[in-house]
């Protein structure tokens, strides 16, 4: 079965994925001007406002609960498991190439919070609901509907997988290293045990919806996250002196694996393969999954949301993700290049510096994280459900996710991880196909937030004018007839101001 497994992940995270993925990020990189760049002083200054800004207007969430809700469910075991296992199977130069996808992936994620606010719809609870499914169906023709579908489908999957079973399976191997490190034994019963109780604390917890959810990230998500970070900057103050040896071994580990693991390693393609598959497992840029949780914010314009999207990426993959390399590669303990090693690698480096009661820490921190994940996921896999077979799908989405994560807590890691990252890479193309598409409209709404920062009496309108707005694709004014448009895309009468402008054949600024 696992020799099964991995030919298949081999080819669905070939080349054409590869390729794929960082194509697509180029080219909205190039088409956004380099938003992580010129963008990233305005996501903090947003940031912390957002940080003091608690309240919402009914069917939404804060532009921070939305962020936590994200970022809890991306800040997980792919931080702590996902880079010691990278570390392992591709040697240091992993983190290297998973640093590119994170530079990469701030743009797609950008990308995918801006347009799930700007296609978002009400559902029949008066909730807005949006995600890649819906930008698909507001902003694609017809006959690519079946993508919205299809995406649908593997979310529904990957809650079980991704979001659930490798959290819970982390969570408890975390736990176990905590019981041998008191001359304990791992059991099955115990396994089982816990994840019985983990089943009924998660049902509980999802049993809330969105806004229960957005209230016990926006708690749980700061404290973990801060709390590990403390922890790994005194691993790296205890042992500063190794710190230029780590980074020189994650760079020449990139470029020449073989120096670096003593031949275990040799092909530098191995090596970007695992770094981009594990950065797109723990930032989840290209697969549109956070999209989901950011629209439910309240904002008066969808960059703003944006804005917290390419924050959120810099923050898993840029800051936790290196802060947990670093603590594997300057605490001297063994690396078993060729292993698919998990939770144990990570705990073993904290624990050769600091001692062994940080498997404590690690297990409450694993806990925490994986609670956020497990709940951020199981909106995802819930909002695919609900598009898929209706509003009443969410009840019994979370009763059968509450069954996984008792299976979850006796499945074998290895075929966990496999799993998940053969389902991460179906996730991602239907993705990627919407956002290429829609990205002239992409384009028009950056274009639209920096002339309102400019000046505020810029046209463009507020946000009601922006997402009642009929889905408009790339095409001049003077093709649409006063009729209608090509296919449903309304009359001219329908368009916003800025799309009306006398004397401009491309009076949106999109082409």
């Amino acid at each position: 079965m696992a020799r099964i497994l991995e030919q298949i992940n081999g080819i669905v995270w070939g080349v054409p994925a590869l390729a794929l993925i960082l194509g697509v990020g180029i080219y909205l990189t190039v088409r956004t001007g380099f938003a992580q760049i010129t963008l990233f002083p305005q996501a903090v200054r947003q940031f912390l406002r957002l940080f003091r800004r608690k309240k919402h207007a009914d069917g939404t969430v804060s532009p921070f609960q939305a962020l936590c809700t994200a970022l809890g469910a991306t800040v997980g075991t792919g931080n702590l498991a996902g880079v010691a296992g990278a570390i392992a199977i591709g040697g240091p130069g992993a983190i290297f190439w998973m640093w590119i996808c994170g530079g990469i992936g701030m743009v797609t994620k950008f990308a995918e919070a801006t347009l799930a606010v700007r296609y978002r719809q009400k559902n029949d609870a008066g909730e807005y609901v949006g995600g890649p499914m819906y930008m698909i169906s507001q902003g694609m023709s017809k006959k690519w509907h079946w993508l919205a579908g299809v995406y649908s489908f593997f979310g529904v999957v990957a809650a079980f997988g991704v979001g659930n079973a490798t959290q819970i399976n982390a969570v408890i191997a975390g736990v176990n290293q905590v019981i041998a490190s008191f001359g304990g034994q791992e059991t099955t019963r115990g396994n089982l045990g816990m994840g019985l109780i983990l089943a009924v604390l998660i049902a509980t917890l999802l049993s809330g919806g969105m806004q229960g959810i957005g209230r016990v990230a926006e708690k749980i998500v700061p404290f973990g996250a801060a709390g590990y970070l403390l922890l790994g900057f005194g691993v790296l103050i205890v042992r500063w002196e190794a710190i230029p040896g780590a980074f020189q071994a994650i760079i020449l580990g990139a470029f020449s694996p073989r120096a670096v693991t003593g031949g275990v390693i040799g092909s530098v393609f191995s090596v970007l393969r695992i770094g981009v598959s594990r950065g797109v497992f723990t930032n989840e840029a290209g697969m549109g999954t956070a999209s989901i949780a950011h629209a439910s914010a309240q904002v008066k314009h969808p960059v703003e949301q944006g804005l917290m999207g390419l924050l959120e990426v810099f923050l898993d993959t840029i800051v936790i993700c290196t802060m947990t390399a670093l603590v594997i590669l300057v605490s001297g303990v063994e690396i078993p290049y060729g292993e698919d090693v998990g939770v144990t690698l990570t705990a073993q480096a904290f624990g050769q510096v600091c001692g062994d009661w940080t498997a404590v820490f690690l297990a409450l921190a694993l806990g925490f994280f994986a609670i956020a994940t497990v709940l951020g996921w199981g909106l995802y896999g819930a909002r695919c459900a609900q598009y898929l077979f209706g509003d009443h799908a969410w009840k019994r989405f979370v009763a059968v996710q509450a069954a996984a994560v008792v299976l979850g807590a006796v499945l074998q890691t290895g075929t966990v991880w496999l799993l998940s990252e053969i389902v991460n890479g179906l996730m991602a193309i239907p993705n990627l196909i919407v956002l290429a598409v829609l990205s002239p409209e992409l384009i028009r709404l950056t274009k639209s937030y920096k002339r309102k920062r400019a000046d505020p009496s810029a046209l463009g309108g507020t946000y009601e004018d922006i997402h009642q707005r009929q889905p408009l694709r790339a095409f001049s004014y003077a093709e649409i007839p006063s009729s209608g448009g090509t296919g449903e895309k309304g009359r001219k009468e329908d368009l916003s101001p800025e799309y009306r402008s006398a004397g401009s054949s491309d009076p949106g600024g999109i082409l």
